[in-house]
């Protein structure tokens, strides 16, 4: 017998909800037949067979939610492995971390998950996951002294959370602390006079994702605005060539190809902190927010730097139908190096976003709208927006800041310059 487990199909799943079975007792099940479908916070994926065998039993029935990675959901006669996600659940997330982490259904012939290396007793490797390494840090915990529950015994975040506390620093221990949460009742507000809505997967996890932000990345932001008449004129022209093609380009697309080409120009803001330097990427893999029915999602264009705008306005708009209908690979919207929320088209003029660790940093677009400006000692008007980049301190300061949004700048207030 073997017990066919909750996969974790993301680096930040920790539970889902069992959506379908594919499969029944008494079925006989081969290796790549999709036997369920499970719903993340983020996507509704196909889960496949990694052997063959004969369904026993059904344990986790379809439907049931806050189902908790690595729960036996169903069993299999004569399998030799647990199941397995078409997409690559294990690649590391770039665009969401820090996340809580879930350990992964492991497969016996899968290799073990990459590990930081660091010297135990006798110098022997500890194998820990980044996120449990970092809080261990702040809490003041041995490694040594933890016993991993994860995949080929690799510590997880779960193993250093019940660990008792060492010597932790004030700043240490007051971050590891979870904050009292006071009921609305307690804060003044009577029962009965309110609706309360659960928290989905999704929500928690953003809730979780953008506190830790907040609270652990020293940020700061740069406000620029700039003129796009020359912008929209261009835009409307490369439309007119693309209208026999069914294709259109958006502000938003012309923003991403901008960005990404900044980026290639000032390489320092592409780039991520960790504790053993600071990554330089080699591609603009940029995120666009994309808001969703209870949340939000940040799907990327990879290499957003060698693609023509008419690939690009392509690529957005099947990202984000797909991001809606909750489609995406997890590839698909994991690993960004960059990010651009846009919230032009509701009114909003400017605004500041939170970092998507471990990126560098995000760029927020306001609307473009009929400003007067000075030109030439003349009062004049034109159509301006207002970014702002929200960076990571530690790794773009403010002159890194500043000439990138110099070079972008130049980019959409000249779109030509970008065939440069």
């Amino acid at each position: 017998m073997t017990d066919i487990l909750m996969p974790a199909l993301s680096p930040t799943m920790e539970e889902g909800v069992l959506a379908k079975w594919h499969i029944k007792p008494g079925d006989t099940v081969e290796a790549g037949q999709v036997i369920a479908e499970i719903e993340t916070d983020k996507a509704t994926m196909e889960v496949e067979a990694v052997d063959e065998g004969e369904v026993s039993d059904i344990l986790v029935p379809e439907g049931t939610e806050g189902v908790k990675v690595n729960t036996p959901i169903a069993r299999l006669k004569g399998g030799a492995a647990p199941a397995r996600a078409p997409a690559k659940a294990d690649a590391p997330e770039a665009q969401a971390a820090p996340a809580a982490e879930a350990p992964r259904a492991a497969a016996p012939a899968a290799a073990p998950a990459p590990a930081v290396k660091a010297n135990g007793a006798g110098g022997a490797r500890i194998f820990a996951s980044p996120l449990a390494r970092r809080i261990a840090a702040q809490n003041g915990v041995d490694l040594k002294a933890v016993k991993g529950t994860g995949p080929h015994g690799r510590i997880v975040k779960a193993d250093v959370e019940k660990a008792p506390r060492g010597a932790a620093s004030p700043a240490a221990a007051t971050r590891g602390e979870a904050r009292q949460a006071l009921s609305l009742e307690q804060q003044g507000i009577p029962a009965g006079s309110y609706d309360l809505i659960p928290l989905d997967g999704m929500r928690k996890a953003i809730a979780r994702r953008l506190t830790d932000s907040f609270r652990d990345v020293p940020h700061f932001p740069l406000t620029i605005d700039l003129e796009i008449d020359g912008l929209l004129a261009a835009r409307q022209k490369i439309n007119a060539v693309l209208e026999a093609s069914g294709v259109k380009v958006s502000v938003n697309d012309i923003v991403i190809k901008a960005a990404a080409m900044a980026l290639k120009a000032v390489p320092e803001a592409n780039a991520s902190y960790t504790p053993e330097g600071i990554a330089m990427h080699h591609h603009a893999d940029v995120a666009m927010a994309v808001a969703i029915d209870g949340g939000l999602i940040t799907p990327i264009i990879r290499a957003a730097e060698t693609k023509s705008l008419s690939q690009i306005a392509t690529e957005t708009k099947d990202l984000a139908r797909r991001a809606r209908d909750r489609k995406l690979k997890p590839e698909e919207f994991q690993g960004g190096t960059f990010s651009v929320s846009n919230l032009g088209m509701f009114g909003i003029t400017s605004f500041a976003s939170i970092i998507n660790e471990p990126q560098g940093a995000i760029m927020s677009v306001g609307a473009g709208e009929q400003r007067p400006v000075v030109k030439n000692g003349q009062l004049a008007v034109a159509t301006v927006m207002t970014v702002t980049l929200t960076c990571d301190h530690r790794v773009v300061d403010g002159a890194v800041g500043a000439r990138f949004l110099q070079s972008f700048k130049a980019m959409l207030e000249d779109p030509v310059t970008m065939l440069a």
